[in-house]
């Protein structure tokens, strides 16, 4: 890699955040939304040398990029949709991902198991033609295989009429990880970014986005406020990119037509005996026509998705019971030891945003075609039903400029979040919103943490443990606690690391995106959070509400049916 990233911030300390915020009355460029798309956008954005102002009302990634299937992928379905281009360009943005975390971010092998003699050649034919696409950034060639290295592949098969299998090479990830490390990097390179902060209003000057007013959402008296101004804001909020554009046009006396349609994903976490493979399993087609997923990650197997329209756009959204069963149904015809709901350790879900159609006869919106589109993270067809659900709106990203000035850009996947962000700032430039800028940088620069080009790297597929940090690891332990540990490799020296150096301020935090245990095992995750409540006390001077975090936990671990 070409260049090397400065050292983090020596602490994240909230009142010192603040107090900049305070003092600070305007940038170049300001960032509402601290998911994938913000976090890439405000990293782009600060080696471009603009000053940069990153605002995320919850916590970083607290939304859609903590829940993604954690697939680093470059859109193996979207081949027979002839979008040649889209998948050259997430396969080449997956090495780059890969390249500059590669403690976050590793190759993967897929294998899907064929149990009809036409699913060989017909999958395997497409995917050869996807290695010729990734070509030099390839990661693996793919294999033929026959039924015994299929079933020796896959351990945990269900080798009932199992005629063999196709084997091929993407990636995974530590998507909360990642997110965190994108905010930590931005700021080491001097842009101001802070979590639990929303924009409360959109300020407007002669008829064009000025800036915003913010809100310190951890304040209990909700005294610390204050604006800052820009010549350019975007709305980076994902599922909620429209609450941004209401207050934008209510200001010039406009409704506002609804930009996203959420689908709703669901995942199970079962113990990794279930399958104990370092390759994930991958059925193309179920019997419903929707994909499912056995991936493994971080000690433990994640199976899923689904692909459900929502009309509500919820914080903590929820699995429907049908959901859940579909997972387990379609589980239990190729696992030879088909899971039940008493062998759910964790179900989560994310909210994917999808971009309805424009409509610019409404407001007056203009939208703006995304040059390195990007398809929903896991690529599930819709539901079943021919023509329903959300395969008619679209899973690319959309950039839309409204006439006083707001930028919002939603829809996308976390693999080629790197490359809309630098769609962003060239439409921003395009429309005049910020001066010309020099190239983009981010192709080739290693985000914190990143081990040399090289290094061994501990599979993610192993428990979490030390090796997530890279090498920030010997900082992590040379902390008090770091032979202590509340479960599933996490120390308390971890949670001191979260609480100084990693902008974490509630148990949420830590054991939901810190650590990722409460995606792992939900009652693990309920039995240390009062350690981590009684060391975030010690850190920052409050519990990080142990409370709201265990009602939490209890819709993690039950599950619907």
């Amino acid at each position: 890699m070409s260049q090397t990233a400065v050292p983090p911030p020596v602490t994240t300390d909230r009142d010192r955040l603040l107090h900049d915020l305070e003092a600070l009355s305007e940038v170049d460029l300001i960032v509402v939304g601290g998911g994938a798309s913000g976090l890439g956008v405000a990293l782009d954005a600060r080696l471009r040398g603009l000053s940069v102002l990153l605002l995320e009302s919850h916590d970083f990634a607290g939304g859609t990029s903590s829940r993604a299937t954690k697939l680093v992928h470059g859109g193996v379905r979207y081949l027979a949709q002839g979008d040649i281009g889209l998948v050259r360009e997430a396969l080449h943005e997956r090495r780059a991902l890969l390249n500059n975390a590669p403690h976050l971010a590793q190759p993967l092998a897929f294998v899907m198991p064929a149990y009809r003699p036409w699913e060989v050649p017909f999958y395997g034919t497409g995917l050869k033609v996807y290695d010729a696409l990734a070509g030099s950034a390839s990661l693996g060639r793919t294999e033929w295989l026959g039924r015994a290295r299929t079933a020796a592949q896959l351990p945990g098969l269900n080798t009932a009429g199992l005629f063999g299998g196709v084997k091929y090479w993407d990636g995974q990830f530590d998507d909360a990880r990642l997110a965190l490390v994108l905010a930590r990097t931005a700021a080491a390179q001097g842009a101001l970014v802070l979590n639990y902060c929303p924009v409360v209003d959109v300020l407007h000057e002669n008829g064009r986005v000025g800036g915003v007013r913010w809100r310190d959402a951890l304040d209990p008296g909700g005294r610390r406020e204050g604006t800052v101004r820009a010549r350019c804001v975007i709305n980076a909020t994902g599922v909620w990119v429209d609450d941004l554009r209401r207050l934008d046009d209510a200001a010039r006396g406009q409704d506002t037509a609804p930009m996203v349609a959420p689908s709703q994903g669901v995942h199970l976490v079962v113990d990794r005996s279930f399958m104990p493979s370092d390759e994930a399993l991958l059925v193309p087609r179920t019997r419903d026509g929707r994909v499912l997923f056995a991936v493994p990650w971080l000690g433990h197997l994640i199976l899923g998705t689904t692909d459900t329209p929502r009309d509500a756009v919820a914080r903590e959204p929820r699995a429907l019971p049908e959901e859940v069963a579909f997972i387990l149904n379609e589980s239990a015809h190729v696992l030879a030891r088909a899971p039940r709901a008493g062998d759910v350790l964790s179900v989560w879900v994310g909210l994917r945003p999808l971009v309805r159609p424009a409509r610019e006869d409404e407001a007056g919106h203009r939208a703006v075609p995304a040059d390195c589109s990007m398809p929903g993270e896991s690529e599930p067809l819709a539901s079943g039903k021919a023509g329903g659900g959300t395969k008619t709106i679209s899973r690319e990203h959309t950039v839309r400029i409204s006439p006083s000035g707001l930028v919002t850009v939603t829809g996308g996947k976390w693999t080629t979040y790197r490359s809309m962000a630098e769609d962003v700032l060239r439409h921003c430039q395009g429309a005049g919103l910020l001066r010309a800028l020099p190239p983009c940088r981010t192709a080739r620069f290693p985000l914190l943490g990143a081990p040399p080009p090289g290094t061994p790297a501990t599979r993610l597929t192993e428990p979490p443990g030390l090796h997530a940090y890279g090498t920030e690891a010997a900082d992590v332990q040379a902390l008090p606690g770091a032979g202590i540990d509340l479960g599933l490799g996490l120390t308390e020296a971890m949670v001191r690391h979260a609480a100084r150096r990693e902008y974490a301020r509630t148990v949420e935090d830590v054991l939901a995106r810190r650590h990722r245990m409460l995606f792992l095992h939900a009652d693990r995750a309920i039995q240390a959070a009062p350690a981590v409540s009684r060391i975030l006390a010690g850190e920052i001077g409050s519990d990080g509400d142990p409370e709201a975090f265990l009602a939490l936990a209890e819709q993690y671990r039950r599950v619907p049916a």
